[in-house]
């Protein structure tokens, strides 16, 4: 493949979304080969995330960038055009970049677009096929619409730190921002049906999405567990509500995961650990038993778990098709030949310099993801855009 082209090779992307729900998505589009530029105020210095560091990009001096490792990672295949949106003559760019565009994505509070007429009401009456993506904490509608919204706070009010954590600590959020992160993938989906649609019938629509919404969503079998019993889970730390052992042991020399998925794997289990008895026990026979008696189980592995290494663990398990695995530190995950193997880790040159960036997990055998263009610096292709006749042409 040429290395312009991709899947969403001649979709063309209008970016107004900063931090990482948006920026997560568009990233996404434009790996796939979506043309994406992204509009940044210069009065703020661009994308809040560019100061949200160290660590920073510097130059061959020693010179920090605006690159920030965390603005990087969500960041790449793409323009950054510095235009402040609050001016009459920002709006009419902005206009102007939406005539072209398939697609545009905002994170603005719900009717924070509507002074400037940038707004989905308004756009839409101009350009009818447009796919028009809104990302907020709360949606656009509902009583907690107008309230800001972050990841933290969409962890705390969706639910999902009241199961995260030590079952005796405080609740904990993930972590990383998991809630920015999976509504930006919800919203490229919702976007590519959305695009899908317009294709099939020419009608552009709006996308609403909320960080809030999208953290209830992937609460999955917990929240369903909940909805199903009336029973409110609990933090289980590492452990699993619905299968033992499935959990963090540790051993003489550090951690070991387990994840124990049917009664014949508990058996080789039991085997391995010179416990064969334990697969036996009317306790321990099936999975709903192992739940109900969870605390007498571990009280029994985990002694058992410890007296080994961890290197003894894994490879005896996985000669025994248990599934087992370690607990990497991140030094230790890009150390792997299977980070190499599956290109996960890639380089790309900034202007400041070379830099190492998180590869697209995506695999397609006909039209691969593509890294066309590395993160830029705010304001980078300020001039190219507003002056070209196509501004989403690479």
């Amino acid at each position: 493949m040429a290395a312009s082209e991709g899947p969403l090779k001649g979709v063309k992307v209008l970016d107004l979304s900063r931090i990482l729900a948006g920026p997560t998505c568009t990233q996404l589009l434009g790996d796939l080969g979506a043309s994406v530029i992204k509009i940044e105020n210069p009065a703020t210095g661009g994308d809040d995330t560019r100061q949200w560091g160290p660590p920073y990009v510097t130059d061959a001096d020693g010179n920090r960038s605006d690159l920030s490792a965390y603005f990087m990672s969500a960041n790449r295949n793409k323009k950054s055009v510095a235009l402040d949106i609050a001016t009459k003559k920002g709006q009419a760019e902005i206009r102007r970049l939406a005539s072209h565009a398939d697609i545009l994505i905002e994170n603005f509070k719900p009717g924070g677009l509507a002074k400037y007429g940038l707004d989905y009401a308004t756009l839409s009456q101009d350009f009818p096929s447009l796919v028009y993506c809104s990302i907020s904490g709360y949606g656009q509608t509902g009583p907690n619409a107008s309230k800001p919204g972050y990841d933290l706070m969409a962890q705390g009010y969706g639910g999902i730190m009241s199961l995260t954590g030590d079952p005796e600590g405080a609740p904990m959020k993930v972590g990383v921002g998991i809630a920015d992160v999976m509504c930006g993938m919800y919203a490229s989906v919702g976007i590519l049906a959305a695009l899908r649609h317009r294709d099939l019938t020419g009608e552009g629509q709006q996308v609403d999405l909320a960080l809030v919404d999208s953290q209830i969503a992937w609460l999955i079998n917990e929240g369903v567990n909940y909805l199903t019993s009336g029973n409110v889970p609990q933090r289980r730390g590492n452990g699993h509500p619905n299968i033992v052992p499935y959990d963090v042991y540790e051993t003489s020399d550090g951690h070991v995961i387990l994840a124990v998925g049917n009664d014949g794997q508990f058996r080789k289990l039991c085997d391995f650990l010179g416990q064969p008895e334990l697969a036996d026990d009317p306790r321990f026979v099936t999975n709903p038993a192992r739940l109900e008696h969870r605390d007498a189980l571990n009280a029994i592995l985990r002694p058992a778990v410890q007296r080994l290494d961890t290197r003894s663990v894994i490879s005896g398990l996985e000669a025994v098709k248990v599934p087992v695995g370690p607990v990497q530190t991140l030094d230790q995950v890009f150390d792997t030949e299977q980070v190499a193997a599956r290109n996960m880790q890639i380089s790309m040159q900034t202007q400041p310099g070379k830099v190492n960036l998180i590869g697209n997990p995506l695999n397609l055998s006909r039209t691969p993801v593509t890294y066309r263009s590395a993160p830029p610096t705010c304001g980078a292709d300020t001039d190219w855009v507003l002056n070209a006749e196509n501004p989403f042409d690479d």
